[in-house]
């Protein structure tokens, strides 16, 4: 069930915005396929097609999570421009891939300056590919998009034009060129940069370093597998080892939510527009003398906007939320916010039957 704060927030029309702060490379070569599928988290094999991925660290943490577009003569590779100021750890994704390329037949350049990034949404040619979902839920808490092995390849075969899988309704993404709007502008809403962010907060989709923090989160914490960027069944690449060792004994504990921001203290004066990431979510018991031991730690918060937000948060503080025994609350100078997570419309809900047996 939508949540009821994003009544009279989304759009509905035929829309299309830019993407801020998005970064290019172009990878040619006659080796780039196998060159990116042993640092990829997903497989890249066969004849190129567009994908959603990621790149992890040796030690299983998220570095990039990044769009593979196929194009005439190689890959473009799509991942956020500002992960340094998120993260100073992280090494820079021009310098890492050169790093890899040793003596393979692979060439790297920049083409930033070449084309922007838009996403469009809200007409029948932004959604009309969709198929029902269906998902594998495995013990650790994991979740796998199923996709059609007789249908059309989901994440589209368009030059420049990504079928956006992560959730449903997200729309496409598309790569115009530097200066210009996409051809869809002739039929959509043109919006602006925040209307994109609200978009995606309302599906419930992390996006690059300020949700998913680089050299800190974990794959599936961040919905990577939810979203379709890790193939747990591919050979070797970097950060494997860990990623599929959670996958099988692990357990999941945390997730990205979207979050609805309001005033702990309806009296006070303020406006929930944007915060700060990383401020701490506490939770706190409402029962003044709760049964069971306090509970432990606290969630982030990450992207914000009109009073919606994206937060990792432990799934046992979520479940005591919905049971009505906890509250969650961040504070942020001086005051107090409550934060109501909810599922988007299109989460995976796993059936009666499995979750019995």
């Amino acid at each position: 069930m939508a949540f009821p704060i994003w009544k009279g927030l989304v759009r509905t029309t035929p829309t299309v915005a830019p993407i801020a702060h998005r970064a290019l490379l172009s990878i040619t070569g006659s080796q780039s396929t196998e060159f990116l599928n042993g640092l990829l988290a997903t497989s890249v094999n066969g004849s190129p097609r567009h994908r959603y991925s990621a790149f992890l660290h040796a030690q299983g943490r998220v570095m990039y999570d990044t769009f593979l577009y196929t194009t005439a003569g190689g890959y473009i590779l799509e991942y956020d421009a500002k992960a340094l100021e998120h993260s100073p750890e992280v090494t820079p994704l021009l310098s890492y891939l050169k790093r890899h390329v040793l003596r393979s037949k692979v060439k790297i350049r920049p083409v930033t300056e070449e084309y922007d990034v838009w996403s469009s949404w809200g007409s029948s040619q932004d959604h009309e590919w969709e198929t029902p979902r269906h998902w594998h839920f495995e013990q650790s808490g994991s979740i796998e998009p199923i996709w059609p092995e007789d249908g059309l390849w989901p994440w589209g075969s368009t030059e420049c034009v990504i079928h956006d899988r992560r959730g449903v309704g997200m729309g496409r993404r598309l790569l115009a060129r530097k200066g210009d709007p996409p051809p869809v502008a002739a039929t959509h809403d043109l919006a602006g940069i925040d209307e994109y962010l609200l978009h995606r907060l309302t599906k419930g989709v992390p996006e690059g370093a300020k949700d998913i923090i680089p050299m800190q989160a974990f794959p599936m914490e961040s919905n990577l597998d939810v979203m379709g960027a890790i193939d747990f069944r591919k050979g070797c690449y970097v950060g494997q080892e860990l990623t599929v060792r959670t996958y099988h004994t692990g357990a999941i504990r945390k997730r990205i939510l979207p979050i609805a921001i309001e005033l702990a203290n309806p009296q006070a004066q303020s406006s929930p527009l944007s915060f700060p990431t990383n401020i701490d979510i506490k939770p706190s018991a409402i029962d003044i003398k709760p049964a069971g031991p306090r509970p432990r730690g606290s969630g982030k918060l990450l992207s914000t906007h009109n009073g919606l937000g994206l937060a990792l948060l432990r799934l046992e503080h979520v479940a005591g939320w919905e049971k009505g025994i906890l509250r969650l609350e961040f504070e942020n100078d001086g005051v107090k916010w409550k934060v109501s997570p909810w599922r988007p419309e299109w989460w995976p809900q796993q059936p009666v039957e499995e979750i019995s047996t």
